[in-house]
């Protein structure tokens, strides 16, 4: 009897791991047809990434390291003549890093362009970060025409950088609004700093509204309660913010924080039809495009050192915002 009781929990084992096999077999078929899916589902965008922003990386890459027609001719070290085309390595490189260059040459300028570009990126980020928070926390308030002030606050997003170029260069005016306004006699595009705050008033003006409207929708996923409770334990306005608001908003804030560093890296037009790139206001984009009407393959090495920058940049960044989310997570979990 018990030898027949253990044949048969034997045999029911045997199933009982057959099923198991069975079942994950069956599991991992259907995983691998759903990667398959997705596969199918993303190669569409995958190759249409790799046409418009892959193939432009890779050519101007290669243009960068060969000789631009523009400077084929006779080569003064060797006496042979240098065909366009040729390829030259790093020489274009060593042209925008080198500080011996010339005055009046596009090389010459490279390092202000950087120090002009890192500087908008500090300032204007700093500034649309506060205020964006605070046009976030007006508009999240529950009052009588919050609709009016949300469409009203966002506006200025929604209008091109090129009208808005014009807009301020009409207010900046030695007898424009603003001088009018305060009444001062500012020549905001004759002198360096005047016009680097003209460019920056400008673009805070514009991309403000977008850290706000990243900034209010983290604020409208905190659960009231958190609130209520605070102030049932007698939390002032300021310790709500800086012990809930805060922590519960800085990843939507961390993200609105990289795309507008990013972007100011690469800014461009505003700068340019406002001051013309005049007054150190000149950016790395811009100094790419002034160098592009005289050298191509030049041209084509600064957009790839701006290239590797911004994407330095990015990756430090992104590095740094992720271990600081994970810690915010983990701390309001145990809190």
């Amino acid at each position: 009897m018990t030898a027949a009781t253990g044949e048969k929990a034997g045999q029911e084992g045997q199933v009982g791991a057959g099923r198991e096999r069975e079942r994950r077999r069956r599991r991992a078929r259907a995983s691998q047809g759903d990667s398959r899916l997705a596969w199918r589902l993303i190669a569409p965008t995958i190759i249409l990434l790799i046409v418009v922003i892959g193939y432009p990386v890779v050519y101007a890459v290669v243009k960068s390291l060969q000789l631009d027609k523009a400077d084929a001719g006779i080569n003064p070290s060797t006496g042979f003549f240098q065909q366009g085309g040729k390829f030259v390595g790093l020489k274009y490189y060593r042209y925008w890093f080198n500080c011996n260059c010339p005055n009046g040459t596009n090389g010459h300028e490279f390092w202000p362009a950087v120090q002009t570009t890192v500087i908008f990126t500090v300032i204007t980020v700093i500034f649309e970060v506060v205020l964006g928070t605070m046009m976030a926390l007006v508009m999240h308030r529950a009052f009588k025409g919050r609709a009016i002030v949300r469409a009203a606050i966002l506006v200025p997003w929604a209008i091109p950088t090129a009208v808005t170029a014009r807009l301020w260069e009409y207010m900046f005016q030695p007898h424009g609004v603003v001088n009018s306004v305060f009444g001062t006699s500012i020549i905001w595009t004759g002198s360096v700093w005047p016009a680097r705050w003209a460019v920056m008033i400008g673009d805070i003006w514009k991309t403000t509204p977008f850290i706000a409207l990243l900034v209010l929708a983290g604020l409208q996923v905190i659960p009231d309660e958190l609130y209520e409770s605070a102030r049932v334990d007698g939390a002032n306005a300021w310790q709500r913010f800086v012990r809930i608001t805060l922590p519960l908003v800085k990843p939507a804030l961390l993200v609105a924080v990289l795309f507008r560093v990013l972007d100011v890296l690469r800014i461009f037009d505003l700068p340019y039809i406002l001051t013309h790139g005049a007054n150190q206001t000149t950016t790395l984009s811009i100094l790419a495009v002034n160098e592009l009407r005289s050298s191509q393959n030049a041209a084509a090495a600064l957009s790839t050192i701006t290239f590797l920058f911004i994407f330095l940049v990015a990756f430090v960044l992104v590095k740094i915002f992720s271990v600081n989310v994970v810690q915010t997570q983990a701390r309001t979990v145990k809190a």
